[in-house]
């Protein structure tokens, strides 16, 4: 009797721990898709100051 309820904690340890693993991994996944977005985000912001840059001595030019 004693190693069946030794057998079911281990089971139920198993299962929390894949549970764990498994949840962890999908973690880890989105921050790495987070993180590629975010880049993406950065280098369109990045290129919409230098566009900005460019409109404003444009401007400058014209309105001398």
């Amino acid at each position: 009797m004693a190693k069946s309820h030794l057998k079911n904690a281990a089971k139920k340890i198993g299962a929390a721990i894949g549970k764990a693993d498994r949840t962890a991994h999908k973690v880890a996944k989105a921050g790495v898709l987070a993180k590629s977005e975010l880049d993406d985000i950065s280098k369109q912001v990045d290129a919409l100051k230098k566009q900005l840059v460019k409109t404003t001595k444009k401007l400058k030019k014209v309105l001398a």
